[in-house]
């Protein structure tokens, strides 16, 4: 039951829960970006939580389905629509051979999520059909979509259409947003007024956010005087080139923050100030550029509840439609 892309957005991927257990070699995990919203979609649909969506940054595809199936489109505002007519997102809607599904203009968010009945069926590499476009791994030849292109879609024994993701289970798109993170292992390079402005100062969400980092802009942060390690660079904040975290927070020269995602370099020799907890790394993911943002920092108990509440949220979604 093939797919066939017409148009394919501004960058659409073929993205999964991620291709994990291969970071210490250098291949990051990729994967959604927004792993509530690509899960829920699964959900919705009938497959299982690990199957192949599609990823779209804030302009989606044009799609052609050649066999009926079941669709739904969650994470960024993004209204989907059926041979010209909308269609509702956070709810599985059925599309028929022939159908062509494309989209509005995207409203809130940065990132939408397409899941299928069956699946994306790309052949999956290292356990995962992720796409990681800088590797060239996974998805469609370890690309973005191109016109032409032609998706398998796996067989699905569940038809779900009508399903609805009840609200308040689905997360909030905003302009100004409050990102959690855990401070460390290298803030004790930042002099205490670059510490103090790390965590008072409105950030905002330049263009240059991708899938393997976003840059902030907003205040310079002080460093303590210092030389850099031997043979580390000249920049004041260098150090002995050290594992980077998904979720680390760089700031090259004491300006613009950058927070690495799920496609990023596994380390090299900027100082990490700071970490984003896991469950706000969607909210990351649907900044789109001029979000304002403020980092608030918690401990390592509180960033363990969180991601304990997330995770029960998740399963909420599951036991919906178990």
């Amino acid at each position: 039951m093939p797919i066939e892309v017409r148009k394919p957005g501004l960058s659409t991927t073929v993205q999964d829960a991620g291709r994990n257990g291969y970071y210490d070699v250098g291949i990051p995990p990729s994967g959604a970006l927004d792993q509530f919203s690509a899960a829920a979609a699964n959900h919705l649909v009938g497959n299982p939580t690990t199957a192949a969506v599609l990823e779209c940054a804030y302009l989606g595809p044009e799609l052609v389905f050649t066999e009926p199936a079941v669709v739904a489109v969650t994470g960024a505002q993004l209204p989907p629509r059926i041979n010209g007519e909308q269609r509702p997102q956070w709810e599985s809607f059925p599309v028929e051979a022939g159908d062509v599904l494309d989209f509005d203009f995207v409203q809130a968010g940065a990132r939408a999520y397409i899941a299928v009945s069956g699946g994306i069926d790309v052949p999956p590499v290292l356990g995962s059909r992720s796409t990681h476009a800088v590797g060239g791994l996974g998805g469609v030849q370890g690309r973005a979509l191109a016109a032409g292109d032609v998706l398998p879609i796996g067989d699905s024994r569940t038809r779900a259409a009508g399903r609805v993701l009840p609200a308040e289970l689905r997360p909030a798109l905003g302009k100004e947003v409050e990102v959690r993170v855990v401070m460390g292992l290298y803030d004790h390079i930042l002099a205490p007024e670059g510490r103090e402005n790390f965590l008072t100062t409105t950030w905002t969400l330049t263009p240059v956010a991708d899938r393997v980092g976003f840059r902030y802009t907003g205040s310079e942060l002080a460093v303590v005087p210092r030389t850099p390690p031997f043979g580390a660079g000249q920049d004041p904040s260098n150090i002995v080139d050290a594992p980077y975290p998904i979720g680390s927070i760089q700031v090259p020269g004491g300006v613009e923050p950058i927070i690495l995602h799920r496609d990023a370099v596994s380390g090299g020799g900027y100082m990490m100030v700071a970490t984003v907890i896991s469950c706000d790394l969607d909210v990351v993911a649907q900044s789109a550029p001029n979000t304002r943002t403020r980092f608030v920092e918690v401990d390592l108990d509180e960033a363990l509840g969180a991601r304990r509440e997330y995770r029960a949220r998740t399963r909420r979604v599951a036991d919906l439609y178990a």
